[in-house]
């Protein structure tokens, strides 16, 4: 049995780099070898549009079955063909925000535990399992964390609003994982579409240096590459693969399985 790593990434401010870096990790860790299943949170489904090989709002289930405990397997629901080869999808549904009160009924003794419940069939199967959650802070984002082993904070770098964003989530994920998830492991701040050239860059950098103990020492670069892969609904890695955003994710990839400590393939 596989010793899944479940890892959120999540910030409560928009356009953060969130499902682009979500998107880029499971090709990435796709390619080493490892079984990867990218679930879908956030009921603006980018990731399942760019995944999945329907609309999203085409596709017959999606975790909103799940969480609802209708009649769907666990199974049926995963598509394991997608667009990026080794990328499986749990889809998301555009009504999960409306579905909040009613997945609340359904798991009346723990809410934030569902999401938790509906992934155990998926532990043990897959090595990772990547979260993609909504840009805010709420009953979705809980139960990512409340699912997850390890959580990332991406950050816009020279973002002062991100940078409050991050130091917003630090505090409440200080504050509500110790009855949620203590064993919660914070791998760390990820700074994107950050140019080392300017100085506003820099700047930010250092506060955030200053503000957590565990920024990623991987910065991602800005780059018109992450447009062209969102068109062609592929990674940056298959775009341009000597491109500088295509091999920092390839190192933020390596970086993270080494500290999660992921059996890799060997020079993948």
């Amino acid at each position: 049995m596989k010793n899944t790593r479940v890892i959120t990434l999540a910030n409560h401010k928009g356009g953060c780099g969130k499902t682009a870096t979500v998107i880029n990790l499971a090709a990435e860790f796709a390619r080493k070898g490892l079984s990867v299943l990218v679930v879908d949170l956030d009921p603006q489904f980018n990731a399942s549009y760019h995944l999945g090989k329907e609309h999203p709002t085409d596709m017959k289930l999606s975790i909103s079955d799940l969480l609802l405990k209708r009649d769907a397997d666990f199974m049926d629901v995963i598509q394991l063909e997608t667009n990026i080869e080794g990328v499986s999808l749990l889809p998301a549904s555009i009504s999960l925000t409306d579905d909040e009160e009613l997945i609340k009924k359904m798991f009346p003794s723990n809410p934030v535990g569902a999401l938790s419940s509906v992934l155990k069939p998926g532990i043990g199967v897959f090595d990772v399992i990547l979260i993609d959650t909504p840009p805010r802070l709420g009953f979705l984002t809980a139960n990512a964390l409340a699912a997850a082993t390890d959580f990332i904070i991406p950050m816009v770098s020279g973002s002062q609003y991100n940078l409050n964003g991050m130091v917003d989530l630090l505090k409440d994920v200080t504050e509500t994982t110790g009855e949620i998830n203590a064993d919660l492991n914070f791998l760390g701040v990820l700074l994107v579409k950050h140019d080392h050239r300017t100085k506003i860059c820099r700047t930010m950098k250092e506060i955030a240096e200053a503000t957590t103990d565990k920024l990623i020492p991987i910065d991602i670069p800005s780059s018109t590459k992450t447009q062209q892969a969102e068109a062609f609904k592929t990674s940056v890695g298959d775009i341009d693969p000597t491109s500088r955003i295509a091999i920092a994710f390839k190192e933020l990839a390596e970086w993270v399985a080494n500290e999660i400590k992921l059996d890799v393939k060997k020079g993948s």
